[in-house]
């Protein structure tokens, strides 16, 4: 496929004589179509070839070698060189390559031989998911999935949180209450409320806190009951989180939680004790970061145990030796900013700054209502995601039974809208902000959301069914795609690799969800404007093989962000 930046950098380095990967980076893509496909500002010229930018415009325009295939023509603006392509050689560049690649156009091998670790979701054992764990999850899962297409050899970690006091007060909660929840028929729910009736029991009675204690150590300890007693809270647990992550199309590599690193933590302490790293303070082992502006990095506290941030050390000095990466990223919310930062710099510290320097937090803001308040409790109960999920899809389910009682599918349908209509109103946004959980909103078939983007993918499938035939490639007549609304089109197409680059060098789905959102509303405007089929054969093969090109795009972008197209709606 051409690359235009590339071609037009070439044709400028060979008249400015400057370097052709630095001119590529200068050209731009010009907010309106009318001033060009392409623009070059001569600014940047002006030092190195010490002229005015207007005078070096002119003179790249009087000398450059001009490839109709490629460049129509030139035009001086001031000191920019507004650059319009050949816009069926674009047609033909475009949609040649959707033939070739199908379902992997857009993808690359910029990633071949590197391995990116991503860790995320990462809940809290012996509790259902909780919907503050829906960012990270969905989040992460569209940046594993996007790494991977890009060629990286991507490497899913869910971190679990499975380790710590909470593990006492279930296991001591049991062996007080067990008969007085149900354990057989609802187990996940009976740990729950054990733990939260522990934790409100506790605040009058110090001697639960004991036990829970007690049973903690007994569990560091690895007493076999206790032992046998904790690993089947982890895999009910697990099982539990299963049926949420197949709803959202999550995937991992690894469930490796903090209880894996009970044994590397020593390791890890002595290590900073041999590198003088250690101090003690208030009876805590601790790292100054004070010249860092930071506070202390607490290694072990004044009790004599471990913390999450000794967990993390170990685990990042695992993963080093685990999976040699050349990226690392942890999908975890805005508030562990300091904590990473402390992490990060303690490693830095201990000589792994090299490491460190391929490690990076990615934050992301809170889900609130639209009033602006903290999704986190509705009448005093947690919001757990399963449950949300069910409602989204029994929403869809009504609103499709009002609209088309006799629908085939139903349920599948409205599972594949309801759950990608989650999913993408988690990432439609730039993830630092606080996304806002709105039924109305994100389950708007006509608004900047999932539903609508499917419905646009269902439109391209049912034009092709009418028809009857996807046309052959070699049988399409690119002059029949001339009109502005085909050409947004085949840009927004030509540009799919280069968002998919962007997302994974900002860690930022949401640049490939408005994207989504541009293609869908470009091919509306296009259906709407334009008949696609039509009694000129060949008219009807182009416009029909562009529709064609358009699902798959929206096809894989959509799978690419965790959501599932319908075929019909």
């Amino acid at each position: 496929m051409i690359n235009y930046k590339e071609e037009i950098a070439t044709k400028i380095a060979k008249v400015t004589n400057l370097n052709k990967q630095e001119l590529e980076q200068y050209i731009e893509v010009p907010p309106n179509s009318d001033l060009g496909d392409y623009a070059f500002p001569c600014f940047k010229l002006a030092k190195d070839l010490r002229k005015a930018p207007p005078i070096i415009a002119n003179e790249i325009k009087e000398n450059i070698e001009i490839d109709n295939n490629i460049i129509e023509r030139i035009d001086v603006v001031g000191g920019y060189l507004n650059i319009f392509i050949n816009k069926k050689e674009l047609a033909k560049t475009v949609l040649e390559e959707i033939s070739k690649q199908k379902e992997k156009y857009g993808s690359s091998n910029i990633g071949e031989g590197k391995t990116a670790v991503i860790e995320y979701s990462s809940p809290n054992i012996a509790k259902p998911f909780h919907i503050g764990h829906l960012r990270t999850t969905v989040i992460g899962g569209a940046l594993y999935k996007i790494y991977n297409f890009l060629g990286y050899n991507t490497i899913g970690l869910n971190y679990l949180g499975d380790w710590g006091l909470q593990f006492g007060k279930v296991i001591a909660g049991i062996s007080l209450w067990k008969n007085e929840y149900d354990f057989e028929n609802d187990e996940m729910g009976s740990i729950l409320k054990t733990y939260i009736r522990f934790n409100q029991e506790e605040k009058e009675k110090p001697e639960l806190t004991e036990m829970a204690r007690d049973s903690f150590k007994k569990l560091e300890k690895g007493e076999p009951e206790i032992v046998k007693q904790w690993e089947h809270i982890r895999k009910i647990s697990i099982e539990n989180y299963s049926r949420t992550y197949k709803l959202l199309n999550s995937k991992f590599d690894s469930y490796d939680g903090e209880a894996y690193y009970n044994d590397k933590m020593t390791p890890i302490i002595e290590e900073l004790k041999a590198k003088g790293l250690l101090k003690e303070s208030q009876g805590a082992q601790v790292v100054d970061l004070e010249e860092y502006d930071m506070p202390p990095c607490i290694v072990v506290t004044s009790a004599g145990t471990t913390i999450y941030a000794t967990r993390d050390l170990a685990a990042l000095k695992d993963r080093i030796n685990r999976y040699n990466f050349d990226k690392l990223i942890y999908v975890a919310g805005s508030e562990q900013q300091l904590h990473f930062k402390q992490v990060f710099k303690v490693m830095e510290l201990m000589g792994y700054g090299d490491y460190v320097a391929k490690c990076t937090h990615v934050p992301f803001g809170l889900i609130v209502d639209k009033d602006g308040e903290k999704i986190g409790s509705r009448k005093g109960n947690s919001v757990f995601l399963e449950d949300i999920l069910n409602e989204s899809i029994d929403k869809v389910k009504d609103i499709i039974k009002e609209k088309n009682p006799d629908f085939e599918d139903r349920d599948e349908i409205a599972r594949k809208v309801g759950v990608g209509a989650i999913i993408f109103n988690d990432l439609s946004n730039s993830r630092i902000k606080d996304e806002i959980f709105d039924w109305d909103m994100l389950l708007n078939f006509q608004g900047e959301t999932g539903p609508y983007i499917q419905y646009i993918y269902v439109r391209t499938r049912s034009l092709l069914n009418k028809a009857g035939y996807i046309p052959q490639i070699q049988e399409i007549d690119y002059s029949k795609l001339q009109e502005k609304e085909a050409i947004n089109i085949l840009k927004l197409i030509y540009t799919f690799n280069e968002v998919l680059q962007n997302a994974a060098d900002k860690n930022e789905p949401s640049i490939l969800a408005r994207y989504l959102i541009d293609l869908s509303q470009s091919f509306s405007t296009f259906y709407n404007e334009h008949k696609i089929i039509t009694e000129d054969k060949f008219v009807q093969g182009a416009r029909l093989y562009l529709s064609y090109a358009v699902g798959i795009i929206l096809k894989t972008g959509a799978e690419l962000l965790g959501m599932e197209m319908p075929e019909r709606m």
